[in-house]
């Protein structure tokens, strides 16, 4: 995320936001923030050591003074960040309002489909652990109510998450559960290509009827297309430019680059 420096502020401990990686500096980068990433926000300002951060450390007592109170009078954490919006004057009325708009929509929605909503925006962020949390406690939630789609796509995103963590055991049976609630071709595709990154895995044999020789032929050539295609990414490529250096070199951008993905596998799992 790239955020916009206007008036930086006397911060000495920055308010983390560990879903987008950054440290916030100031009301701006704050005001930044909230009005592109909603989704992380709307539910956060009921929070008395988020209201500690705007007192102490960007200098809006008046402010946080307002919010404390609305917030013991039982004031929704929405109204409270639309509040501190207005403090901040960083966006205009028109452009407030229109924010108001969106984030209302938002909240208008069923609870499960407004829960489902929170946690795919997890998964933009790669915070994959949590969205994982997140889509086993809408289940949980959802019990036997019968909104298959709603299932259908959450298990489907459950799938993902798994995938991209590496556990393909897990993905497997979540793509598994997501086509018993909608028998998407996509899903078969999924479970075949889970195969051939996991040789311990099998498609269940009624699976294996529904795949035609030429839907099989195609999945090959889409796998290896993108196999071509992980080859030549940018990573890849630093890490081949890497071990052309010298000894030292190499070792110090081996412990930068290791180090980078500690950190981007730690915000995942």
């Amino acid at each position: 995320m790239s955020v916009i420096v206007c008036r930086p502020e006397k911060v000495t401990r920055p308010y983390y936001v560990e879903d987008l990686g950054v440290n916030i500096y100031s009301s701006q980068e704050f005001c930044y923030a909230i009005y592109h990433h909603p989704m992380l926000f709307m539910d956060r300002f009921d929070d008395q050591n988020l209201i500690d951060f705007i007192r102490d450390q960007l200098g809006m007592g008046f402010a946080a003074a307002r919010m404390e109170q609305r917030m013991k009078a039982g004031e929704k954490s929405v109204e409270l960040m639309f509040l501190f919006m207005q403090e901040c004057d960083y966006y205009t009325a028109a452009e407030l309002n229109r924010f108001r708009q969106l984030v209302t929509s938002l909240k208008k929605l069923p609870p499960l489909e407004y829960a489902k909503r929170k946690t795919d925006y997890l998964v933009e962020c790669k915070q994959y652990g949590r969205a994982i949390a997140g889509y086993q406690a809408i289940l949980e939630a959802a019990g036997d109510k019968k909104d298959d789609l709603l299932a259908g796509l959450v298990w489907n995103n459950l799938g993902a998450c798994y995938a991209r963590i590496f556990q393909f055991q897990k993905a497997m049976e979540a793509y598994d559960r997501a086509y018993g609630k909608k028998k998407d071709l996509g899903l078969l595709e999924k479970m075949y290509h889970l195969t051939l990154l996991d040789s311990g895995l099998e498609l269940k044999e009624r699976y294996k009827s529904l795949i035609s020789p030429q839907l099989k032929e195609k999945w090959d050539r889409d796998f290896d297309e993108a196999r071509e295609k992980a080859g030549e990414s940018p990573q890849l490529k630093n890490l081949q430019e890497l071990f052309r250096k010298d000894s030292v070199k190499r070792g110090e951008g081996a412990a930068r680059l290791v180090e980078e993905w500690k950190q981007e596998y730690r915000s995942m799992a």
